[in-house]
């Protein structure tokens, strides 16, 4: 009994370590970040009181990010039958003008990620801002390798589209995250 004590542990006293990238993830997800808090909390708090069910000597952050993942769908199941903001009239009212260029690049950047479909913007988000390698993207989104690589490409593809970007033209954004994503580049090569 006391072998598996220190063991449960140190995956939780890691739970904090997958915070900040978890609320990225999680904000990719929402779009929002109110909503992208409340993701996190539930995902480290259904951790928390599942981590009987992670099995050591396993990746914590692909199964942390697949409860998020989980979380966030099923809530959004449960959010297309409540009434939305479809024509975006309350959103807009919410918008700011940005004051410099970077701002306004980054800007665009997310408006542009934001009409991505959600299965792109996901496995952009993990491939490119996370760091995961596709191997690890598509079991925490249960699927093949290459649907995980497809989607990806598809999803830089349509992004270079929106942002009316030439394949020769080069990007000034300075949020790293931002880079991951658009470069076709993956943390670990799979």
């Amino acid at each position: 009994m006391t072998d598996s004590a220190p063991s449960s542990r140190s995956a939780k006293d890691e739970l904090v370590d997958h915070v900040p990238a978890l609320r990225a993830f999680a904000l990719s997800l929402s779009r929002n970040p109110a909503t992208a808090d409340d993701l996190v909390q539930e995902t480290i708090l259904k951790a928390w009181t599942n981590m009987n069910k992670f099995q050591e000597g396993t990746n914590l952050r692909s199964w942390l990010f697949t409860i998020l993942r989980n979380t966030y769908y099923s809530s959004r199941r449960k959010l297309n039958r409540e009434v939305s903001d479809s024509d975006g009239f309350h959103a807009a009212g919410l918008s700011q003008k940005p004051d410099h260029d970077g701002r306004l690049a980054l800007n665009d950047f997310a408006s542009a990620f934001a009409l991505l479909p959600d299965e792109q913007r996901e496995a952009l988000m993990l491939v490119g801002a996370s760091g995961f390698s596709y191997e690890e993207a598509a079991q925490t989104c249960g699927c093949a390798v290459g649907t995980i690589k497809s989607r990806a490409n598809r999803g830089r593809q349509r992004l270079a589209e929106l942002l009316n970007l030439s394949s020769d033209e080069g990007l000034e954004m300075t949020d790293r995250a931002t880079m991951a994503v658009m470069t076709a580049q993956p943390a670990s090569k799979g």
